[in-house]
């Protein structure tokens, strides 16, 4: 082994005979250093662009989420839920009653989700980054007040401040058979609430509308039950395993839902697209590493009066062929390790300097393109171009042996 790879050495950066094959072995690196570079950029901005989209959810997402496996409601009129409130775990504990409901403001009405939690909840928690205006006081002096989602506010038009500003909400009255009273309001029970804050537009939540649970209750005439408990951890490292714990005491007739779970349709979709575009990039860069096999070529080419004295001296076939293998090998190595570093580089300066902008301006959710740098991505890059080409090595020197063959009589 030791004989061929010095051979490889040497050709890889000895002066060639002819000028073009060192420009050729040059475009070789660099089609392979500008694909690694690439990949490592790509995947390094997709990750930094996944961390936002799931912090921005996590800000509304709570980390636990307990709901029953059947139905919409349950009672929590057992010990465990007792229990698990005054877990030293736990930083945030809420009940939770949700269902759908009609908003009418000034003529303008609106389908929403109406979410009722414990007041001191919001407070227990910084949730200040959901907040586009208000505050999380819902429950002053025990008046209920509400939190309303973007899409609620924009299309109703609702103000925040002022004594014109109370919103009806409107919900079917539970065990009351449809069309057993003359005056149909009478099946529909109707509220009214002021909003005391509008939260930050989030696909799945601007349809919100978050009140004091004692009200929603009322509101959906549901005195007992809960459609599901949220819980906030102190020290996120034990989420996944309260969350087993937790399971493991419910049994099947409850769902202990994480994050992920909660919205596994959005991490799928962030994390696939990730993958989709390393894929078609690793494509383009096979194509660039395909540039050895004609750089190989013309070295075997130019080294031919060396192949014949190394054949005089006793090597066979399979040495020589080892030879330009190596050199294939080396090619994309050199490329490669360059183009990881100068890719890291470039994901540094980025983070440090934010010099690539999304041009939004200040208001937009980044004023600059996020970055994540993450060593699994560098080992998978790597490996991705030696497996591609390694391949192409064996592929460039086996042909462009077996091509001289009868020149060189080996």
């Amino acid at each position: 082994m030791k004989l061929p790879f010095f051979f490889a050495i040497r050709y890889l950066f000895s002066k060639k005979s002819v000028n073009a094959i060192n420009i050729i072995s040059s475009i070789s690196v660099i089609g392979v250093l500008v694909s690694s570079a690439a990949l490592v950029i790509v995947l390094s901005f997709y990750n930094g662009m996944e961390k936002l989209i799931l912090s921005l959810y996590s800000t509304f997402a709570p980390e636990l989420r307990i709901e029953p496996a059947e139905g919409k409601v349950f009672s929590t009129k057992q010990p465990f839920f007792d229990d698990l409130r005054k877990n030293n775990k736990i930083q945030s504990y809420t009940e939770v009653l949700e269902d759908k409901i009609l908003i009418q403001y000034d003529n303008h009405q609106f389908i929403a989700q109406v979410k009722g939690v414990e007041p001191a909840s919001l407070l227990a928690v910084d949730h200040e980054n959901m907040l586009y205006a208000g505050d999380f006081d819902i429950y002053p002096d025990s008046i209920p007040y509400a939190i309303i989602g973007a899409q609620i506010q924009s299309n109703l038009r609702v103000p925040i401040e002022g004594i014109d500003n109370t919103i009806q909400l409107f919900s079917p009255r539970k065990g009351v058979q449809a069309g057993s009273s003359v005056n149909p309001m009478d099946e529909i029970n109707i509220r009214s609430i002021s909003p005391r804050g509008v939260l930050q537009y989030q696909q799945g939540y601007d349809n919100l509308i978050i009140t004091p649970l004692p009200f929603a209750r009322d509101l959906l005439n549901e005195h007992k039950n809960v459609s599901a408990i949220e819980i906030y951890t102190k020290d996120s490292s034990t989420v996944q395993g309260l969350k087993k714990e937790i399971q493991t005491a419910l049994g099947d007739t409850f769902k202990v839902k994480d994050r992920e779970q909660q919205n596994p349709l959005l991490y799928k979709t962030v994390r696939s697209e990730k993958w989709i575009v390393f894929f078609i990039l690793t494509i383009i860069g096979i194509i660039a590493i395909f540039n050895i096999i004609g750089s190989l070529t013309m070295l075997v080419i130019d080294k031919k009066e060396d192949m014949l004295v190394l054949q005089s001296l006793g090597a066979n076939k399979n040495l020589i062929q080892r030879i330009f293998f190596y050199e294939g090998v080396m090619i994309a190595f050199l490329g490669g390790v360059i183009g990881i570093a100068l890719g890291l580089l470039f994901c540094l300066f980025q983070e440090k300097y934010g010099f690539i902008t999304t041009g939004e301006g200040a208001n937009a959710i980044m004023d600059v393109y996020p970055v994540d740098i993450r060593t699994m991505d560098f080992v998978i890059v790597f490996i991705t171009v030696m497996v591609v080409a390694t391949f192409v090595s064996y592929l460039a020197a086996h042909l462009s042996v077996r091509e001289i063959k009868n020149d060189t009589k080996i």
